[in-house]
């Protein structure tokens, strides 16, 4: 078995053609990082908010969740990630301002739940961090130990 990476892999940055070009999205990609007129989409400011999450820059992360999520509001992901941002980069406060908007709209999103019930203890607020730790585990189909 050849354990060599393939020039024809579609995943690589560098990725190739058949007949040796560069494949066209990945020229697209390339020439947005040179053009001084290029207005990042907030699609693209998604992917990396989650990249610079993923690395664990969540402080960055965060400030740049915060301006996506002001450009589209309704997109319950943002706001969980930019509340799992707050929340790791210890901004607290901030954190359970996103997840209880994220449980006010969608009161059934286990992980909001259980990351507000998380979010509560960590700022040593244990008897109404319980609640929330019951629903989540009643929403995960587990009992709970609180």
């Amino acid at each position: 078995m050849n354990n060599e990476l393939s020039v024809h892999d579609s995943t690589m940055f560098n990725a190739y053609q058949p007949n040796g070009e560069v494949a066209a999205d990945r020229w697209v990609t390339a020439r947005r990082l040179f053009d001084a007129e290029h207005v990042e989409t907030p699609a693209e400011k998604w992917e990396r908010a989650q990249l610079l999450f993923e690395s664990r820059d969540y402080v960055r992360a965060a400030e740049l969740l915060a301006a996506v999520v002001g450009e589209v509001p309704f997109q319950t992901d943002l706001h969980l990630l930019l509340a799992r941002a707050y929340y790791h980069s210890a901004q607290l406060g901030r954190a359970e301002a996103q997840l209880r908007v994220i449980v006010d709209r969608d009161p059934v999103e286990h992980y909001a739940h259980l990351l507000l019930g998380r979010t509560l203890e960590r700022q040593g607020r244990p008897e109404e961090a319980a609640p929330w730790l019951r629903l989540a585990s009643a929403f995960g189909g587990e009992l709970a130990e609180v």
